[in-house]
């Protein structure tokens, strides 16, 4: 089956995700204090890290299976708040892809 080779692919590739994941973490680590906004910026930023982490740990422990499973299951008891994050993401994707700037204020 397709999908087999595919979780086959991606489960072939866990690794190397979570040591990019992990190194992301790694480097808001060392920006956050120097990040502006204050205090809970670099607080906001170091607990961003420290989700990031776990989130490695997280793709490095479970099946391309199991992380399908969650997320169908998280989508059953959260539907609203799965589809306000696709959009947000997708939204920021579709900027980010595009290179377009956000306006300035003026």
């Amino acid at each position: 089956m397709q999908t087999t080779n595919l979780s086959d692919a991606v489960d072939e590739k866990k690794d190397a995700i979570a040591r990019g994941i992990d190194a992301a973490a790694s480097t808001l680590h060392a920006r956050a204090d120097s990040l502006p906004g204050g205090e809970k910026v670099t607080r906001a930023a170091r607990g961003t890290a420290e989700a990031m982490e776990k989130a490695a740990g997280y793709v490095r422990e479970q099946s391309v299976k199991d992380m399908l499973d969650d997320l169908q299951e998280l989508v059953k008891r959260n539907p609203g708040a799965v589809l306000l994050t696709a959009v947000a993401v997708g939204f920021v994707l579709a900027r980010a892809m595009s290179g377009a700037r956000m306006p300035s204020p003026d």
